[in-house]
């Protein structure tokens, strides 16, 4: 009997033991967890990969040091603190906790990035200007356009002016082409909205029309102040059926011809986009228009002139009638420029 009891007692010390054994090792693991802890690297960047699992995120948090015990954590999360961890890349302060790396991963609060697409560039531009993010996968700079259109996949016969300038935010492993498709869809968007919007009597079929001539308001304007004016002489050149003549769209038509001389003999040669010998507006966009460009080709200023000359400060002095632009040029233009430069449109009433 005696014996019994004494064996009773023994498992029963034993059984709190264990207990306490056990209440000490969770408040230990629990503070652990809360813990804030020194990481080697401050600002430690971590990527989570696509498709990569609990486990792995653990263990290689584990070999950065990050971790002391990759089982404990991975047991906290399922049970204590559920949810999936997001893709992407994780920058983490000096001191974190493993709590607190947990809910970094799993908020997605990764680090972004942006670009800047600037109005008044080409198509080709921007590619290669994508092409210098090194947290973008890339995909199109180095292909002929007929491949880069293939990947874009957005149904366009020439991608000239379909994309909106804007500053882009990205995370590490998004696209070239991504960003662009978004770009195309703003486009778009502020496209399909000007057109509802767009003042009467425009010489415009097409939302496409309207923005070839968003394109040439861009390239002309020096002055944000001046958009309005400068789309009203080309609404009423093409009104009255005068050709645009704008310097502009024959430099895009030149291409790599083009070695920043602008010469009697590139003003007659033909080309689609040579709008000093072609009446009417070239085929396609000549760069990416910003949204107040498309607005200015959508409501143009009224008014009468016809003509416009840079003054040399990046305004424009505006002329009715051909008489007093040709007065404007000697004042502003032939006294400090080539013989043969012209300031697009200067001349001509033929269409």
């Amino acid at each position: 009997m005696r014996l019994k009891v004494s064996r009773l007692r023994i498992g029963i010390a034993i059984g709190l033991w264990a207990v306490l054994m056990s209440v000490i090792a969770c408040f230990y693991l629990w503070t652990w967890l809360h813990r804030d802890h020194w990481i080697q690297e401050p600002n430690r960047y971590f990527v989570v990969a696509k498709g990569e699992s609990l486990h792995s995120v653990a263990q290689r948090l584990h070999k950065q040091e990050m971790l002391r015990w990759p089982l404990v954590w991975r047991m906290y999360s399922r049970f204590l603190q559920p949810g999936s961890i997001k893709v992407g890349e994780y920058s983490f302060a000096g001191r974190e906790s493993p709590v607190s790396i947990l809910r970094r991963l799993q908020s997605g609060a990764v680090i972004t990035y942006s670009v800047t697409l600037v109005e008044g560039k080409t198509f080709a531009d921007w590619v290669q200007l994508l092409s210098l993010q090194p947290k973008l996968n890339i995909s199109l700079a180095g292909l002929p356009l007929e491949e880069q259109l293939a990947l874009l996949n957005l149904g366009l016969d020439h991608p000239e002016g379909w994309f909106f300038p804007e500053t882009y935010n990205f995370v590490a492993g998004d696209s070239d082409v991504g960003l662009l498709r978004r770009a195309h869809q703003l486009m778009r968007q502020a496209l399909e909205r000007e057109w509802a919007e767009r003042a009467q009597g425009l010489p415009y079929t097409t939302p496409y029309e309207a923005l070839v001539m968003a394109s040439i308001i861009e390239k002309e304007t020096g002055l944000a102040s001046e958009r309005a004016d400068i789309a009203g002489v080309f609404v009423r050149r093409l009104q009255a059926g005068m050709r645009l003549q704008t310097d502009p769209t024959v430099i895009y038509g030149l291409g790599n011809e083009f070695s920043g001389n602008l010469t009697r003999r590139h003003l007659q040669s033909p080309s689609p986009y040579n709008t000093y010998m072609n009446a009417g507006l070239p085929p396609t966009p000549i760069a990416m228009p910003g949204g107040a460009a498309v607005h200015a080709a959508m409501h143009p200023a009224e008014g009468a002139a016809l003509y416009f000359v840079a003054k040399g400060d990046g305004s424009h002095y505006f002329s009715a009638t051909l008489e007093e632009h040709n007065r404007a040029v000697q004042q502003y233009q032939r006294a400090n420029r080539r013989s043969d430069y012209r300031s697009a449109p200067v001349q001509g009433n033929s269409p």
